[in-house]
């Protein structure tokens, strides 16, 4: 069984760009695009198979007619993909805001959201937020942003191209102008915010903001978090119950393999060419490819390159 590639699913966001045009070689609609989904299964958004016998297809309906296929023999034919892989284009700063933690969710009726961010471009004073400084209370918080002086309580992490972030749903967060960035995230599209910096939306009218959920939401204990760097050929970024996540250093002729019926897996190419030896199907930076539980791949970098490998998402853990 081959890969699948899908069909980008560009998202109008008000701190968007055109920056996917130039750094990932795309043709874009019209307008402010802050976000390219590359690989997702919802209700409101169903990634579609670009190319091959399947072309046209959705994620979902693949998963429905080739369950074991797709995702494994453990797993329901009635069960969404659990990961959702998107592009940001930040080239503006984005809200203050935080994703509900799986205690909390059900009550908010939201979904819980861990994520990560890797950090592919940075131009300009780029910078994420995360977490609190040391000491800061819920009482010194809820006081500052009635004051419209929550800057100085979140932690701010300089970026540059390599760095990650690692998000668990109840981080306070938020990403600065001058990133581009790959995100790998639970699937869902439940977000808080807190604070939007005084910014009005595409339509002109101030956002909504979501204080009493964010409030339930947020762990006030999570206090300067720090950003992973590339640490050799391998960096595990993620070894969380929701997924995992490594990073690959490949040099030109360098063969990255993955057995059958193993687990399925999503192989993300940050730069560089790969191909897969059994198809003869390239991967190119940019590009999100679902590897099935049921195919045997074995790609072989026509250059030098970094890959993202996401895994150990499909099991009781996961779920």
């Amino acid at each position: 069984m081959n890969f699948l590639l899908f069909e980008p699913i560009y998202q109008e966001r008000v701190w968007g760009g055109r920056r996917f045009e130039t750094s990932l070689g795309r043709s874009l609609p019209e307008g402010v695009i802050g976000e390219s989904w590359e690989i997702v299964d919802r209700p409101e958004a169903n990634s579609k198979i670009a190319g091959g016998s399947c072309a046209g297809k959705t994620l979902g309906q693949l998963i429905r007619e080739k369950t074991e296929d797709i995702m494994g023999p453990d797993w329901s034919a009635d069960r969404p993909f659990p990961i959702l892989v998107k592009w940001l284009d930040c080239a503006e700063r984005l809200s203050l805001q935080v994703h509900p933690p799986k205690e909390v969710a059900p009550e908010l009726n939201g979904e819980p959201k861990t994520e990560n961010w890797y950090v592919v471009e940075t131009y300009g004073d780029s910078a994420v937020m995360a977490g609190l400084q040391p000491g800061v209370t819920q009482d010194q918080f809820e006081a500052a942003l009635k004051n419209n002086e929550l800057e100085p309580l979140v932690c701010r992490l300089k970026t540059e191209p390599g760095d990650a972030l690692f998000v668990p749903s109840g981080r306070l967060h938020a990403i600065d102008g001058g990133n581009l960035i790959l995100e790998i995230q639970q699937n869902s599209d439940t977000t808080y915010r807190v604070y939007d910096w005084g910014r009005v939306g595409l339509d002109g009218k101030p956002r909504q903001l979501h204080i009493d959920q964010s409030m339930r939401s947020i762990d006030f204990d999570d206090f300067s978090p720090s950003l992973t760097k590339p640490q050799g050929k391998v960096t595990k970024l993620v070894e969380a119950a929701e997924f995992h996540l490594d990073r690959i250093e490949l040099e030109a002729g360098d063969n990255l393999a993955f057995a059958a019926r193993e687990q399925p897996r999503i192989l993300s190419v940050v730069s560089g060419r790969l191909h897969d030896q059994t198809s003869e199907m390239p991967v190119t930076a940019g590009d999100n490819a679902l590897l099935p539980y049921a195919g045997n791949f074995s790609f072989v970098a026509e250059e030098p390159a970094v890959v993202l490998v996401t895994h150990r998402f499909s099991g009781p853990a996961a779920s």
